[in-house]
């Protein structure tokens, strides 16, 4: 009954978000068109055959019975279908507007995005870790801090001369450290004062190496399906004590023994239920947010966060800023599925979105809001590729077009559609089976 009834939720709020994001999408088509004057025949959520609708001026505006997807017909669209040459026929309309109705569909999925993060951050604020506004105490160092650096049990009293109170008040003097310049760090160190002068690494993405880590819990809020962890049988609530023997104090250890395996099987010590239990675990190969490969073990931290509300404007700004940051991650995953460094069955599918909306939905509607400005994200960025029968891929023959000065002929475009219709449908199902085989193994 249990299963039923989160099966139920998932599938109402995948359908939720779904349904929205492609409304948006469309809906960027439907008025670009309409600015180009393009006549729009049909605006439709969904395939297939149509339940119901209305007719509004000259668009029949339905509910189709396949409800992932959805799709604008517009007068003239059709090559192989015969055209007067009226100009509100879509084929007859020049090539950049052609490309402007393209665009306007993921552009739309981008301005989303920014607008539901913008909300979040204005009327709830950005997330921000409880951690980095308690005092910047140290509990433990990464294996690669100098022998003259921090040390566990250091609390950070000032950087470069600024009182830095917090982790936050720290953080935020690392961001004007530049690459190769002396950090003076001033710790409180067995009841007295300790000065440390520390170079900043021309190339380090984490202040980690330079403070060390702070009070973040070991703890699991949530594991992959199909992933290492999952298979090996961690479950959330688990907080790791030991791998390989080495105290667990902090999550960042976690990753950082993780990160360093090689690949190699690590032996969790973890408690559950007041008991110790151990798992040999081995990861796999995935990528950071910076598109670099890395070993992981497919959990997540249970790591409490405060929002902090942000004025209008600087919240838009800062909407704007992870909206581009977003896009820029979902990126690097895309190039590193083409490079080979991110396997495709790392991807999620229908099955995996519909899960994961799941359990967004149960965790409250910021947390849902934030997902679906994800999900906006990617399918803009994704409809950008340029494969046939994406707008990317009608955008690239365009541009073709525009190059050579012609239109290519109906075969040269049939098979083109073709293509990319047979390599979209491998992929689909290929992403479905992984899908199927994570939530199968989940429940083993």
């Amino acid at each position: 009954m249990h299963n039923l009834q989160s099966f139920l939720v998932d599938l109402v709020t995948v359908s939720i978000v779904l349904g929205i994001m492609i409304f948006v999408h469309e809906w960027g088509h439907f008025a670009a068109a309409k600015l180009c004057g393009v006549r729009v025949d049909v605006f439709s959520l969904g395939f297939g055959p149509r339940l119901f609708g209305v007719k509004r001026g000259d668009t029949d505006y339905r509910l189709s019975a396949l409800p992932f997807g959805g799709y604008v017909r517009m007068a003239g669209d059709n090559p192989l279908e015969e055209r007067t040459g009226a100009g509100y026929e879509f084929l007859s309309r020049p090539r950049w507007q052609r490309v402007i109705i393209a665009i306007a569909g993921p552009a739309m999925n981008f301005v989303l995005a920014l607008v539901i993060l913008w909300g979040l951050f204005w009327r709830l604020g950005i997330p921000s870790p409880v951690y980095e506004h308690q005092p910047a105490d140290i509990v433990a160092v990464p294996q690669s801090m100098p022998a003259s650096g921090v040390q566990a049990g250091d609390r950070i009293v000032a950087v470069n001369g600024v009182p830095s109170p917090t982790w936050k008040g720290v953080y935020a003097e690392f961001e004007k450290a530049k690459p190769g310049s002396l950090m003076t760090i001033a710790v409180s160190r067995s009841g007295a004062n300790q000065i440390i002068t520390a170079t900043v690494p021309e190339h380090l993405a984490s202040p980690d190496t330079l403070f060390g880590y702070p009070p973040l819990p070991a703890v699991i809020a949530d594991v992959e399906p199909g992933t290492p962890a999952d298979r090996t049988g961690l479950k959330p609530g688990d907080t790791i004590v030991a791998m390989n023997g080495k105290p667990i104090v902090t999550w960042p250890q976690l990753v950082e023994g993780v990160h360093q395996s090689g690949g190699h099987p690590v032996r969790f010590q973890v408690l559950r239920d007041g008991q110790n239990i151990e798992f040999d675990i081995t990861p796999m190969q995935g990528m950071d947010v910076d598109g670099q490969p890395v070993w992981q073990v497919g959990v997540a931290s249970d790591a409490k966060e405060d929002y902090v509300r942000q004025p209008f404007f600087s919240a838009g700004k800062e909407a704007a800023a992870s909206t581009v940051a977003g896009i820029h991650q979902i990126g690097q995953v895309l190039v590193g599925l083409f490079s080979g460094k991110v396997s495709i069955r790392q991807l999620a599918g229908p099955v995996g979105i519909a899960r994961i909306s799941g359990e967004a939905a149960k965790r409250g509607p910021a947390i849902l809001l934030g997902f679906m400005a994800v999900i906006s994200l990617n399918l803009g960025l994704l409809n950008l590729l340029p494969i046939p029968i994406l707008d990317g891929g009608h955008i690239l023959m365009l541009a073709i077009e525009g190059i050579l000065r012609r239109d290519l002929s109906i075969t040269v475009k049939e098979r083109f559609v073709q293509v990319g219709l047979v390599f979209l449908l491998g992929i689909f199902a290929f992403v479905m089976y992984s899908d199927i085989l994570k939530a199968v193994q989940s429940h083993r």
